[in-house]
């Protein structure tokens, strides 16, 4: 029996091979890991709400609006500067917009000269969740209001980012949005029942699983019921495939501290009580810690699976001091990949024309070279070489054509899926920091839970072989002088 191809936009992409019949239990998110929003109704709504908490605050932001075309997860707000950048997995900026205002090339060269975004320095803030694109855009307008002398001038790009932040937890916390939501899911859920299906296979194939979301018991219940239960095995509920349920889990501190453990023991009121026994199948736990689900499970590191879409909240913490194995959750991925593919055929004739440039420029250097050599008479020219000005006037020309001809292919390139920002995981010709943190500490990422229905739960996902700078070289044979 043959497989059926599965299309590369719904594919599980592995950073470390991982041997699906050896993890025995998977925790899941929910928030944009389970259950899928609309990206822009969430994020517009959010967006409203903390403007709303703004102009409580006396800031004068009437009339700014939320454009989802303009951030992307993957920037760094930079609180010295007031900029959002796109950088390489170096930390080298290639891309920076001031408020909203991009920055020339020369202006962002000026601007990050000798800087590199370091995630653990305090300047820096990491857009690595879907739900911080309105947070984003928040902050890159009130740069501008700052710029525009609309707000006082002490406050500060710092002080404007704790404001941003102030505002959009008090949208979360005091209910009204969570109340939109739950008054219209199907303005703002996207259910996806291949999900579900996934999940019933996991659970049919011994697995057991888990929930543990960030998310309160009164919420999580109705959008769990909403986004699972019309989709379950008759006379299936969504609490049936989860042997742990824990909410307000608090991560990421869920994974790097060991907190007090509730009950709820009345899910109607939400009524909680502490709770110092084992975690209980088929309950629903408040706060508590990873250690404790260890020692419920009875297992530990890469026998249990966590699955996530915030790349430090749910993957970083798990990876890096339980050792669980991880999946990041990045949507952004089916419409990458689409541009991908779209591009496929300009990518090509982009890498015939940078290898052909590649040899003139190696020529250029080579003859540059011969025409030192000769003026000052220290050396012989090198193997093959003519030191003729002629010969570099004319392969100087044939460069300035080159370049006329890769400027518009490199320039769609770096546009695809985002017109103003690009791809999430590449900055330009490297990884983005972005991918580089996403290959640090997801095992695999894939852009929906729902693609675990194409692996099956006994499914080897194995990792590609990484190729090495240096094995092109072996696989292209004797590289020209100076490529």
């Amino acid at each position: 029996m043959s497989v059926s191809p599965i299309p590369p936009d719904r594919r599980i992409f592995v950073n470390r091979t991982i041997n699906l019949r050896s993890i025995k239990a998977i925790g899941y998110d929910m928030d944009y890991t389970l259950v899928h929003y609309f990206v822009d109704e969430w994020e517009t709504r959010a967006f409203a709400h903390a403007k709303a908490h703004l102009l409580e605050m006396g800031l004068p932001v009437e009339d700014i609006e939320f454009d989802a075309s303009t951030v992307i997860r993957g920037l760094a707000i930079d609180l010295e500067e007031g900029n959002l950048v796109k950088a390489t997995r170096f930390g080298y900026v290639i891309r920076a917009a001031h408020g909203t205002t991009f920055l020339s090339y020369d202006e962002a060269r000026r601007t990050y000269s000798g800087t590199m975004v370091d995630l653990g320095e305090d300047r820096f803030e990491f857009i690595n969740t879907l739900f911080s694109l309105s947070e984003a855009s928040l902050f890159a307008q009130l740069v501008d209001l700052l710029d525009q002398g609309k707000i006082e001038r002490g406050v500060g790009y710092p002080g404007l980012y704790q404001a941003v932040l102030a505002s959009l937890d008090a949208a979360h916390n005091d209910g009204t949005l969570k109340k939109d939501i739950l008054d219209d899911p199907e303005r703002f859920i996207d259910p996806d029942p291949d999900g579900v299906l996934a999940l019933v296979d996991q659970f049919h194939a011994g697995k057991r699983l888990m929930l543990i979301t960030n998310s309160e018991w009164e919420y999580t219940k109705r959008i769990m019921a909403y986004a699972f239960d019309p989709y379950l095995p008759s006379g299936m509920g969504w609490r049936d495939l989860f042997e742990a349920i824990i909410v307000s889990a608090d991560k990421p501190s869920f994974f790097t501290l060991s907190k007090s453990l509730y009950k709820v023991v009345d899910e109607d009121a939400a009524l909680l009580r502490p709770h110092t026994g084992e975690i209980e199948p088929g309950s629903v736990f408040f706060g508590g810690c990873a250690r404790q689900v260890e020692d419920f499970l009875g297992l530990s590191g890469d026998e249990i699976l966590y699955v996530g879409d915030h790349l430090f909240g749910d993957v970083h913490f798990s990876k890096a001091l339980l050792r669980w194995r991880t999946a990041l959750i990045l949507r952004e991925l089916e419409s990458e990949v689409d541009g991908l593919q779209r591009f496929q055929s300009d990518g090509t004739e982009l890498g015939r024309l940078m290898e052909e440039k590649a040899s003139l420029e190696a020529e250029v250097s080579a003859v540059r070279l011969g025409l030192q050599r000769e003026r000052l008479g220290y050396a012989e020219l090198p193997a093959g070489v003519t030191a003729d000005k002629t010969r570099l006037a004319v392969l100087r020309t044939q460069l300035d054509a080159l370049d006329d001809d890769i400027m518009p292919l490199a320039v769609a390139g770096s546009r695809l899926r985002n017109e103003a920002w690009g791809p999430l995981m590449r900055s330009g010709i490297d990884k983005s920091l972005f991918a580089r943190q996403v290959e640090k500490y997801a095992d695999c990422y894939t852009s929906r839970v729902a693609n675990f229905v194409n692996v099956s739960p006994f499914a080897l996902l194995r990792a590609a072989r990484v190729d090495l700078p240096h094995d092109a070289a072996i696989e292209q044979g004797t590289p020209t002088l100076g490529s």
